[in-house]
């Protein structure tokens, strides 16, 4: 046996029996359905929910002694010297009133909102800028 390749006759090409029809615009695809209030924030939900269980478990576990910073502070003699903040929101991380760890658990969730809505601010501002303009 000998090994040719077996060729076989070419398909004739199309001959067009009608002028090509200009392409036409396709249809408008229908309009997307709103999505649901849990689809579209169900993650940022889930997020919060999250971070809110982690500030409830840990924050009780905060230590009561001074950060390294302050603790130098004092061993140097000029903590005394220091100027206060200018405004105390949550001093020393507890709430005015609440006593033990509830306080801190508190102050971080307080912490936790003030970030969160921080940040959906600055997303909101950061896609309005980045909208497309007409």
């Amino acid at each position: 046996m000998t090994d040719q390749p077996t060729t076989s006759a070419p398909e004739p090409a199309a001959t067009p029996s009608v002028a090509a029809a200009p392409p036409t615009a396709a249809p408008d695809p229908a309009p997307a359905a709103p999505r649901s209030f849990l689809r579209r924030w169900g993650w940022l939900i889930v997020g919060l929910v999250i971070v809110a269980a982690i500030v409830v478990v840990l924050a009780p576990l905060a230590s009561p002694d001074p950060d390294g910073l302050e603790s130098v502070a004092g061993q140097q003699g000029w903590l005394e010297s220091a100027q206060g903040a200018v405004y105390d929101l949550l001093p020393d991380y507890t709430i005015p009133g609440l006593d033990g760890s509830a306080s801190t658990v508190v102050s971080g969730l307080i912490g936790v909102g003030i970030v969160f809505l921080a940040m959906l601010g600055l997303g909101w501002v950061l896609r309005r800028r980045r909208a497309p303009r007409a």
